[in-house]
């Protein structure tokens, strides 16, 4: 490196107080990838060689990957771990006017599920097994280990970020962090209820009823179980329009967690089959629905472990 270009190259001094970059080069060295955000907690727009559109649009913005443009752009595929580009002469207007520090969470091998409510939190804590969690301006970060597709208003004030957006850095948080569970999984998984007219998606029959035969462990009688599956079922069966691929999914879990403390066996492979055949009757294509019925029982799994 030339004299020269260390003038030229900026230090975490050359801004006024240093503290976002000085915050995204720990982030860097930590294996976090960090971007600057400007007024409004956005990324800064596209370099001049890809503003308006002018690039075509950088095909691998369709899936995860670095931006190899120079100057910060593509909004969170311009996450980088590089010091060498974090304080290269191209990023230092932005870092100029930077008023907060992003990061790509996929880019770091974490999932963030951003409550952004009072209310969300508190379906958070009763849905989700506990994790590391930041606080935000309105809710909570609560980020697990692993990669998942983002997806925005999985829910009322939820949002995934994972591989394909940013989130604001707002500190480390506190408690352990987990694995990423199949409840949050779930949430993204794309449902398709409304086939074409005339379109048959699969055919699931009802092949076994729940009795004592099939949950010989059961501490519950014939009547509770079966009171509370067809009230599961309804619940489904009223989603015709949207939504039954979702609410398979809560039934299964909510059925399951009844179970928690069944010596076992309870039979809910059985219940399984009732409530996919259910959420199949109503246009949820059967791979979906045995997925989703498969994630909410497992998710029971997981929060009582």
């Amino acid at each position: 490196m030339t004299p020269d270009c260390k003038t030229a190259r900026l230090s975490a001094a050359d801004h006024p107080d240093g503290s976002n970059l000085r915050t995204a080069l720990d982030l860097a060295a930590a294996g976090v990838p960090p971007l600057p955000l400007r007024a409004g907690k956005v990324p800064f727009g596209n370099c001049h060689q890809c503003a308006d559109g002018a690039c075509g649009g950088r095909p691998n913005m369709k899936k995860a990957g670095a931006c190899q443009c120079p100057a910060p752009c593509h909004a969170w595929a311009a996450a980088t771990i590089d010091p060498a580009v974090l304080t290269s002469p191209a990023w230092a207007l932005a870092w100029r006017q930077a008023v907060s520090v992003a990061y790509h969470p996929g880019g770091a091998g974490v999932t963030v599920v951003d409550l952004d409510s009072a209310a969300a939190v508190a379906w958070a804590r009763e849905a989700l097994p506990a994790t590391r969690i930041v606080p935000t301006t309105r809710g909570e970060h609560w980020v697990y280990q692993g990669v998942m597709r983002s997806l925005n208003a999985v829910r009322p004030g939820v949002d995934i970020k994972s591989l394909m957006q940013y989130a604001r850095w707002l500190g480390p948080g506190t408690g352990r962090m987990v694995d990423l569970p199949a409840a949050v999984r779930a949430l993204v998984v794309k449902e398709e209820t409304t086939p074409a007219p005339g379109e048959v998606v699969s055919s699931v029959p009802e092949r076994a009823t729940w009795d004592r035969t099939v949950a010989t462990g059961c501490r519950h009688n014939a009547r509770y179980v079966r009171t509370g599956l067809e009230r599961g079922l309804a619940l489904i069966r009223s989603r015709a329009e949207s939504g039954a691929g979702s609410q398979a999914f809560g039934v299964a879990r909510f059925l399951a967690a009844q179970h928690a403390r069944c010596p076992g066996p309870c039979g809910l492979a059985v219940l399984g089959e009732q409530i996919t055949a259910a959420a199949v009757s109503v246009g949820v294509p059967e791979p979906y629905a045995r997925r989703a019925v498969a994630n909410g029982l497992e998710a029971t799994v997981e929060r009582a472990a």
